[in-house]
């Protein structure tokens, strides 16, 4: 979301044109959903997985990078081939308070390196300390907030305060930390009830394979919030554990893929992730480049649909051939 925000800014500055605009605005979203599929902190899907234990660092980093970067290669390779000409550059206008910078440039590139510093650290944490991820984050956002604290001391409380990291906390967006409340809820009630298990049974036997299954859930993140379906998934699915992997027997694969860094888990990963790119509304990158741009929906279903579509099953293929191969 944010890597969507930020790319759709610098495209008003480098391309004029609005409908040329769209078109990268599109693999703009294509771009950042296969890119935080691959990372345990790239999307909230795969932070849920990789918090939930279902997915380690090295092993989704390792087995879904390669598939990821097939499903943003194949777009733009045909992308290459059909879009030829020149661009014209927007003709920037800097505002007054760009022009106006309380800033050093050494302040700012500080903090930069610390907060990308603070996000790597997370996994490093977690593997290192077996503590919960958000500790790890907390321990960043504090070392943030000592360092900014320091270095705008000087300044008056009017350039201070939208620097310091309370001033950036006041601007949390707090209705979709409540929605992923109310969806986690919504999901465990489900559970409780018994119903995603019988959903689990009814994919099982219609579908019958975790590639497909995966498959069919990347399609339905596009419609439907990808969020609650992997928590569902999660649910529907249990983790199992080496020990009673082994108890099981030979007689039961089908739970294999449901182990520590299981097939089914990472490639849920990976078509939670980028299923979403095939219609504009089927992710958070898309709803912001589509308030930004104000992007058609149906101009983004004939031009980038396909697209998306195509290198997501490039991907889940890529994913698939080298799964089998090891």
């Amino acid at each position: 979301l944010t890597t969507t925000i930020v790319m759709v800014s610098l495209l008003r500055k480098l391309v004029s044109d609005q409908k040329e605009r769209w078109f990268y605005a599109g693999i703009v979203v294509i771009a950042a959903n296969a890119g935080g599929a691959w990372s345990p902190i790239g999307d909230v899907t795969t932070t849920m997985l990789w918090i939930g234990n279902q997915v380690t660092t090295s092993g989704i980093v390792t087995n879904l990078f390669i598939p990821s970067l097939v499903c943003l290669l194949v777009p733009l390779l045909i992308l290459s081939m059909t879009m030829k000409g020149e661009i014209q550059r927007a003709e920037v206008k800097p505002l007054a308070e760009e022009r106006r910078d309380p800033t050093t440039p050494f302040e700012r590139n500080l903090v930069f390196t610390l907060g990308i510093g603070a996000l790597v650290f997370v996994p490093v944490f977690k593997t290192v300390t077996h503590l919960p991820p958000y500790m790890g984050i907390l321990l960043g956002l504090g070392v943030l907030w000592v360092v900014t604290e320091v270095i705008h001391r000087g300044k008056n409380d009017e350039d201070k305060h939208p620097l310091s990291v309370v001033g950036v906390l006041r601007r949390i967006d707090t209705t979709s930390v409540l929605f992923f409340l109310g969806i986690l809820l919504a999901v465990s009630s489900l559970a409780t009830a018994g119903h995603l298990t019988q959903v689990a049974t009814l994919l099982r036997e219609g579908l019958g394979d975790v590639y497909a299954i995966n498959i069919a859930i990347g399609l339905l993140s596009s419609v439907v919030d990808n969020v609650p379906l992997v928590a569902g998934a999660m649910k529907m699915y249990p983790l199992i554990s080496p020990e009673a992997l082994a108890l099981a027997g030979s007689d039961t694969p089908w739970l294999s893929n449901f182990q520590v860094d299981g097939t089914f888990w990472e490639m849920l990963a990976y078509c939670a992730g980028t299923g979403g790119s095939c219609l504009i509304i089927g992710s958070a990158a898309g709803v912001a480049a589509m308030g930004m741009e104000k992007i058609n929906f149906i101009w983004y279903l004939k031009k980038i649909s396909l697209l998306a579509f195509i290198g997501y099953i490039a991907g889940a293929a890529t994913y698939i051939a080298i799964a089998t191969l090891s």
